[in-house]
């Protein structure tokens, strides 16, 4: 057996090695790097050049302030920087670029030459990492940056690198990642010669919309929101462009694409009555905040950031996301985002938001007695006046068992009725569940049915929470289940049906948690059981007392999964699906 080995002193070309698998993991990263130092540069314009996916060439040329002929080796030196100097600099760090190390650590495991001429300078001068000799060059003012053979240093490591084609498609994101926070600069980049992307300098708003998925731009709406010094711009996709990967999703901190748990979670959560299960939103959001308050030295890829108060920041853009999707100020014939060119305005981009500026009445509910109603569409004044006062205005027939029709003082309104009254139910059992008053409807005659093992093993273990949402369900024997209460607002559903989707989702959420991390997936199988299915015939009563429910409704213009709920014709839309005036 081997005795212990002596402690040594690593040389500091291992050293700069293992910093170099910290800081650089791909291509894109070697990317990130260097754009984030011309950027710190004040470069306007960037030009990216890639061979092999990057792996075999990079270069990066900007038009910024350039580096000094004495400071170029200094450039390739470990934790040699000009961006900080003290601990107080590092504690409000305002550069992309701190650490002092990205440039040696690419030098450690690839071949680098640095071209770079300032203002003042009759001419460029030329570095190569590996001779660390300065030379004369030809060159404009600016750097140019090539990074060549990457990992040919540690062949292990080169290994685990992807195809080119994968590699290449990480480095384009990258390119799109910092372009989007950086509209001032114009972005350009080339592989193999072949264009890939040209960003020309815009304004934010041109350069976020023009970098997001085609079915944003249809289907976004705007945030503001400020509160002292810190602030939220950006825009969030409706719940109806959602997509079921993430590759969509862009947030800055003080103009620093992050990946961070707090802030990804506030903007879900603010999701989370429009968009369950594995759909993700679509994004782009800005967060300015004081530098002193959000700590960026966290990891080495500068890609994480801890805030000083983090439940203030996550409350924050909660609730700013929240007041994008649900705004409470405009009504019926608005059209943000609506595209142009077609005659029809779809809820995709044009759906107008509900305001909500009148507690829940007391109007005729789907699963109650009715208690009041506007008068008949074909009553004297009664139309013109419902039209008036109701932002859905007043119905006017049902269409093939599944549509209300309704005539506004915009014109038509076409209203899913199952998709409306889901989430009418679903909002008003969320209250009742905060309010821990899930009132129950006794069963006159309690339902007996089959069961399997696990479902009455399911039953058994959480009787309290389902006692909590309303549900009397216990064994009756080795192979069945006995029902004998529902939640009132669900007591013309399908008990049997509603009892096994319940019990499918405790064991997919996991019990107790069903009521915390997942009570919105819950709360939307209970209303999706509850609410008015399709085909059932109404009366006109009964539809103008869905529109009624639904403009006292939060967030009705989607359902609990995120579908429309409505749509808006105009009479406008509706001359030119006729070509009236031509």
């Amino acid at each position: 057996m081997a005795g212990p080995r002596a402690i040594r002193i690593l040389p500091d070309s291992l050293i700069s090695q293992i910093a170099a698998g910290e800081v650089i993991e791909r291509p894109a990263s070697v990317v990130k790097e260097l754009l984030e130092n011309a950027l710190d540069a004040g470069a306007t314009r960037i030009d990216v050049r890639l061979e092999g996916g990057g792996i075999r060439r990079i270069v990066v040329t900007d038009n910024g302030c350039g580096i000094d002929r004495e400071d170029l080796p200094l450039a390739l030196a470990r934790h040699a920087t000009s961006k900080i100097a003290s601990l107080m600099d590092l504690q409000q760090v305002a550069t992309l670029g701190f650490r002092g190390e990205a440039l040696a650590a690419i030098a450690s495991v690839a071949r680098v030459s640095i071209v770079s001429r300032t203002a003042q300078a009759e001419h460029a001068w030329r570095i190569e990492a590996d001779s660390g000799a300065v030379e004369p060059a030809a060159g404009a003012v600016g750097t140019r940056v090539e990074v060549a053979e990457l990992f040919f240093r540690t062949p292990a490591r080169r290994k685990f690198l992807r195809a080119e084609n994968t590699e290449l498609a990480h480095c384009v994101k990258q390119v799109e990642r910092i372009a989007a926070a950086h509209p001032q600069v114009e972005f350009n980049l080339w592989h193999e010669g072949r264009a890939l992307l040209a960003l020309p300098a815009a304004t934010l708003t041109a350069r976020a919309l023009k970098l997001m998925p085609e079915e944003f731009a249809a289907a976004h709406r705007s945030v503001d929101s400020r509160a002292g010094a810190i602030a939220l711009i950006g825009w969030v996709g409706l719940p109806t462009a959602a997509r079921a990967r993430t590759d969509a999703q862009y947030f800055y901190v003080n103009g620093r694409w992050v990946r961070d748990k707090v802030l990804s979670h506030a903007v879900r959560a603010a999701y989370v009555d429009v968009l369950h299960r594995q759909a993700q939103p679509l994004y782009a959001l800005y967060l300015q905040i004081d530098p002193a308050r959000v700590d960026v030295n966290v990891h080495p890829t500068k890609s994480e950031v801890r805030f000083r108060d983090a439940q203030a920041v996550h409350q924050f853009v909660l609730h700013a996301v929240q007041e994008a999707l649900a705004p409470a100020a405009r009504g019926v014939g608005s059209a943000q985002g609506a595209p142009s060119g077609g005659p029809i305005r779809t809820v995709a981009g044009a759906q107008a938001a509900l305001a909500v500026q009148q507690p829940v009445a007391s109007y005729l509910a789907m699963l109650a007695p009715a208690t009041a109603a506007l008068p008949p569409a074909t009553a004297d004044g009664g139309a013109d006046a419902g039209q008036e006062a109701h932002p859905l205005g007043v119905a006017l027939a049902q269409l093939a068992g599944v549509y209300v029709l309704a005539q506004n003082r915009h014109g038509l309104v076409i209203v899913d009725m199952h998709a409306a009254h889901e989430r009418i139910v679903y909002e008003k059992l969320k209250r009742q569940l905060q309010a821990r008053q899930v009132p129950q409807q006794r069963l006159l005659i309690p339902q007996v049915f089959a069961a399997d093992a696990l479902d009455i093993a399911t039953a058994e273990e959480h009787t309290q929470t389902l006692l909590a949402i309303g549900l009397d369900l216990k064994p009756a024997s080795p192979t069945q289940l006995v029902l004998r209460a529902v939640p009132a607002l669900l007591a013309g559903a399908d008990g049997v049906a509603l009892a096994r989707a319940v019990l499918r989702d405790l064991r997919d959420f996991g019990g107790a948690r069903v009521l915390t991390e997942h009570v919105n997936e819950l709360l939307a199988t209970l209303a999706c059981h509850a609410a008015v299915r399709a085909h059932r015939r109404l009366t006109l009563e009964e539809m103008n007392a869905l529109l009624r429910e639904m403009e006292a409704t939060e967030r009705a213009d989607q359902c609990n999964h995120g579908r429309p709920t409505w749509v808006q014709l105009s009479v406008a839309d509706l001359d030119r699906l006729f070509m009236r005036g031509r």
